[in-house]
């Protein structure tokens, strides 16, 4: 099972290092990372396999909400089905 995470906020140093070094604590793989800076602000969208996965995807993504709010980053975790389905027209 997959998920998207997203991440984005004004740029500092160890945005990547953080959320990556979370998810991995949480059992969660980074399968693919595209990340960018539009003058200050730091946008990242992460393809990751939850399927080792000890807690609900629903409460790893109140988890990644809170470390979001710890960096000052925005951090949203979904199911790859919902990502999907809210970006098909």
């Amino acid at each position: 099972m997959r998920a998207v995470v997203t991440v984005t906020g004004k740029d500092k140093i160890g945005i990547i290092a953080k959320v990556s070094s979370f998810l991995a604590e949480k059992g969660v793989n980074v399968e693919d990372i595209s990340q960018t800076l539009l003058q200050d602000y730091f946008a990242m969208i992460m393809l990751v396999d939850v399927s080792e996965l000890k807690m609900e995807l629903s409460e790893l993504a109140k988890e990644c909400e809170e470390l979001g709010r710890k960096i000052g980053m925005s951090i949203r975790m979904q199911h790859e089905a919902i990502f999907n389905a809210m970006h098909n027209i």
